[in-house]
């Protein structure tokens, strides 16, 4: 067995996973070291991946060939596209997983990854010289030595769990925490903080009373994750459900916030403000009288749900009492409660858009020890910093995602430039430009990237070109192909349409909001046998992507053009040029926060809260711009 390698990578959750994947796949021999191999990609909270902007981030990863998407496509047991009532900038899809088949789909992808081998322990120090990273010391006494590391601990830098007054060191319930690295990251300079996060109770599904729920079926058309055509699921679909909570429910809880870590002091740490306690919310939203909840199915065949919505960390007693006022779980029988944990994170300003620190060379932070939270957010992460990990070795260009590239690059921009003052979550409204970052045209804008690296395979460069080409090809005949009053009317005013007065392109009567491509194949026999020839598996994408490249053309190109504007200050490249501290035409925290950050472009430098305006003119003239 070898003890040196390339790249190693510490712990196996999503951000570990994507990370070791990338590099391996690059070339690099790549050692994933994790305290569970029984555990590897666990889904630690909710088994769903995807939701708002988290969906568009797991499409990302995969069009840039990660594994994400596909592992989920596999394991799903029910998808949904979010946000189908809004324009195409917000829909997002997400789907509901089988926990147990998702694990073992990404062993089965790691153990058969050329380059990649696997080791079950717990890392304790890393062997750092000279500023530069050379390998790690682990529990068992082993000494890895690399040329770079990839450290995606999540909740386990001194992981502890809550549960009422009863704490736990964990990373996860029944797992042990990480201990040394925190400690020794902070002695060579390393500014670290704790965060913290939450996750629901577990019931039995065979205890819950479904006439007393809503239940909510999952999608079935086209629509998936991954863009590689024949990754499915061959599992059985099931159906979520939703309940509510009432005043009596609210009372309970009320009544106890004196045992909840969150309000007696336990906890000092600050938790996500878009995924509260169930405790926070009764605090927070005191004039609602009910919240929704979501009973979600753990798997194809287990008994076990999710109850999404109700994260909390009173004492396990409070949590069964509180639930028993639900009519839908008068019954129900848990098998564990929910719980707190706190763990330690580190301020990602302290990182390069590569995810290398800037403290120790070789270096790279992701996932939750950057402050984010998601499997999404940590599987960006992992895959940029794997790429990275291997660039730096071969001495190639780093790879960095622009903000009007991916929301992977949003991400990023955002924790390295601003930092966090709490779990950091994706959001649409987090991206200036989320009409260029849609989910349906990812493998478009990355794809081909992607391949020109050697993350991509070639069969994924070519499906993307073949559907590239398609789009276009209907396009140009729509633009082209003129139709006439007398074929087309009858169906407009059946869709309530204003008829033609004389001949139109089909381009032209997509533009229309209620008319789409599918609706003029109805009544068109040309546009329907050219729809026809399109590639079976793939026809309903090329459609849906054509129709929204012409509905959307405006919007698209105006957000373009803004782009393009803002593209020219991520050229300016700043870091190294100046000695902030002496500008004095800037204001004194304008200095100190450049400073601090080093920002590598004026784009960069202008995205730092508590830079203003009249602070970029400054360096700009200083550029002599």
């Amino acid at each position: 067995m070898r003890l040196d390698y390339d790249v190693i990578v510490i712990g196996a959750g999503h951000a570990g996973c994507e990370a070791a994947c990338a590099s391996a796949r690059l070339g690099s021999c790549t050692l994933l070291i994790t305290i569970d191999m029984n555990k590897i990609a666990q889904m630690s909270c909710n088994p769903a991946v995807g939701g708002i902007a988290k969906g568009q981030i797991v499409r990302e990863i995969d069009a840039l060939g990660g594994r994400m998407a596909m592992v989920t496509d596999r394991s799903s047991i029910q998808f949904r596209l979010l946000n189908r009532s809004k324009g195409p900038a917000m829909w997002s899809p997400r789907a509901q997983c089988d926990r147990m088949r998702f694990m073992a789909e990404w062993r089965s992808i790691l153990e058969n990854e050329p380059n990649l081998y696997l080791w079950q322990d717990s890392v304790t120090g890393l062997d750092v010289e000279g500023g530069v990273v050379r390998g790690v010391f682990t529990a068992l006494g082993v000494h890895f030595t690399c040329r770079a590391v990839v450290l995606t601990a999540g909740t386990f830098l001194n992981g502890l769990m809550h549960v009422g007054r009863v704490q736990t060191p964990g990373g996860r319930v029944s797992e042990p925490a990480s201990t040394g690295i925190t400690e020794q990251l902070v002695s060579l300079g390393f500014k670290s903080g704790r965060m913290k996060t939450g996750t629901p109770v577990r019931i039995d599904g065979r205890t819950v009373n479904y006439q007393q729920a809503i239940e909510q079926v999952g999608d079935n058309d086209f629509h998936h994750f991954s863009f590689l055509p024949h990754v499915h699921s061959q599992l059985q679909q099931r159906s979520c459900w939703i309940v509510y909570t009432n005043p009596l429910v609210h009372s309970v809880l009320h009544d106890s916030l004196d045992d909840s870590p969150l309000y007696n002091g336990q906890i000092q740490s600050v938790g996500p403000r878009y995924c509260p306690s169930i405790e926070t919310k009764i605090v927070t939203f005191a004039d609602k009288d009910s919240h929704q909840l979501f009973i979600e199915p753990e798997g194809e065949t287990t008994n076990e749900c999710y109850l999404n919505g109700f994260s909390s960390s009173l004492p396990w007693q409070v949590q069964i009492e509180a639930l028993s006022h639900i009519p839908a779980l008068a019954d129900v029988h848990i098998y564990r409660p929910g719980y707190a944990i706190e763990y330690d994170y580190f301020d990602p300003t302290q990182l390069h858009h590569t995810l290398e620190t800037k403290l120790v060379r070789g270096l790279y932070f992701a996932g939750q020890v950057n402050g984010t939270t998601g499997y999404e957010e940590a599987a960006g992460q992992g895959l940029v910093a794997g790429v990275n990990a291997h660039q730096r070795i071969v001495g190639a260009d780093p790879f960095v995602l622009g903000r009007d590239e991916a929301y992977i690059g949003v991400l990023i921009d955002d924790l390295v430039t601003k930092g966090v003052d709490e779990p950091y979550r994706m959001f649409t409204s987090r991206a200036e430009h989320r009409i260029l970052l849609r989910q349906d045209d990812a493998d478009m804008r990355l794809t081909e990237r992607a391949y020109q690296l050697g993350l991509a395979t070639r069969e994924r460069y070519e499906l993307m070109t073949t559907k590239r080409d398609a789009i276009d090809n209907l396009l140009a005949y729509m633009s082209a192909t003129t139709v006439h009053p007398d074929e087309i009317n009858q169906l407009l005013e059946a869709m309530g349409s204003q008829p033609l007065q004389q001949g139109q392109k089909l381009y032209n009567l997509v533009l229309r909001p209620q008319v789409g491509i599918n609706d003029l194949c109805k009544a068109l026999p040309a546009l329907r046998a050219r729809v026809g020839e399109l590639e079976d598996c793939r026809r309903d994408e090329i459609v849906e992507a054509a129709e929204i490249r012409i509905k959307y053309k405006g919007y698209i190109d105006r957000e373009q053009q803004v782009a393009d504007k803002l593209q020219r200050l991520e050229r300016l490249t700043i870091r190294g040029k100046f000695d902030y501290l002496s500008i004095h035409q800037i204001s004194t925290e304008g200095r100190q926060k450049l400073a601090a950050i080093d920002p590598e472009t004026i784009g960069q430098a202008s995205r730092i809260p508590g830079i203003s305006p009249s602070d970029i003119n400054i360096l700009l003239l200083l550029l002599g711009r």
